[in-house]
């Protein structure tokens, strides 16, 4: 299985720089058989049935993208003050986080850079690249403080076009994200609004919330040419026991469930992996789904569209095969959809 089998063209101007207005605007592929069917992310109320289980991701993403300066005094032949930026990836103890420092090389252990009067990190080390940083705040202080200074981790093929501004920590958060931790949104889930999901709800469809917080390692790309070879980056996740029930019993009364988006589908599918049944299960997940995974508790997903290459693609092809998955790519660019994490979505049943 190699990474070419994977590729695809995609012209620049589909890859969307903002989301449609009002969210459930959005168009949606939908995939059954061998038909492929143009809607709206709002025809969602047609074509899910009453005793349906969407699982969704309550994550909360951070605003993980930090401007700091590094100021040296006093040193012979130093640079004086050096402009530093900052993404943060994971807390690994209170007032510690793993972050991606640009430049790394700029900045020696021990030394602090400064986000803003009463907000600091000490560089504490580096390992495989990453930094290793201790804030000066913790707790509510240091999230209020970030929340003020951050700027939301726009994905790399975002980033690249614009900058974050105020309009995206609206915009990049789902509106029943609650736990904090992400550095990116679940973003099949951005669709949904408020008034979308009580009309589901209003029409008999259930909701069970689990918790993955993404990781920046999404976006990283698959280098390896035997795609069975490739390492996924671990992400912390939990399925309580509340959700795992109600997922069992809507599978037990018949009914079909649904992630929305590849990182419900891939913790649900996790807390299935030793049993062939959902259980309650927190923990971290390395979990790499590609052709031949054996799914056990998801019955259609709803997703974005994906780079071409990489794991979530993979994935998708896992879901409903290869070669449907070539088609209905084949098909989306050809009715431009817009791709990638502020652009249409699809929902595929295999």
């Amino acid at each position: 299985m190699k990474l070419s089998d994977f590729d695809f063209d995609l012209p620049e101007d589909l890859i969307a720089t903002r989301p449609m207005t009002p969210r459930s605007a959005a168009k949606l592929l939908f995939a059954q058989g061998d038909a492929f069917h143009d809607k709206t992310v709002g025809d969602l109320l047609d074509l899910f049935q009453a005793g349906d289980r969407l699982v969704l991701n309550n994550t909360r993403v951070v605003p993980a993208r930090l401007t700091g300066v590094r100021k040296r005094h006093g040193v012979q032949g130093g640079t004086g003050e050096a402009k530093i930026e900052v993404t943060l990836l994971n807390a690994d103890t209170d007032g510690f986080w793993s972050a991606l420092i640009k430049p790394l090389r700029k900045v020696q252990v021990g030394e602090v850079i400064t986000f803003s009067d009463q907000f600091h990190a000490e560089l504490c080390g580096k390992r495989d690249g990453q930094a290793i940083l201790r804030f000066n705040l913790t707790g509510d202080a240091f999230d209020a403080a970030l929340e003020q200074a951050g700027a939301m981790p726009l994905p790399p093929y975002i980033a690249s076009k614009r900058a974050a501004d105020e309009q995206d920590k609206e915009d990049y958060q789902t509106v029943f994200a609650k736990h904090r931790g992400s550095v990116a949104a679940p973003t099949a889930s951005l669709h949904f609004d408020e008034g979308l999901l009580d009309a589901l709800i209003a029409k008999g469809v259930d909701i069970t919330y689990v918790t993955l917080h993404v990781g920046a390692g999404t976006f990283l790309p698959v280098k390896v040419d035997d795609v069975t070879t490739h390492k996924m980056h671990k992400e912390r996740g939990e399925v309580t026991p509340e959700a795992a029930a109600e997922i069992l019993a809507t599978k037990s009364a018949g009914g079909r469930v649904i992630p929305v988006g590849t990182t419900a589908l891939r913790l649900v599918e996790t807390a299935a992996r030793d049993t062939g049944q959902i259980a309650p299960w927190k923990g971290a997940t390395d979990i790499f789904i590609y052709p031949g995974f054996e799914f056990y508790v998801s019955d259609a997903l709803m997703t974005n569209f994906h780079l071409p290459k990489s794991t979530l693609i993979m994935l998708v092809s896992a879901f409903i095969g290869v070669e449907r998955t070539r088609k209905l790519y084949t098909h989306a660019v050809s009715r431009r959809y817009r791709f990638f994490s502020y652009g249409d979505a699809s929902l595929l049943i295999p």
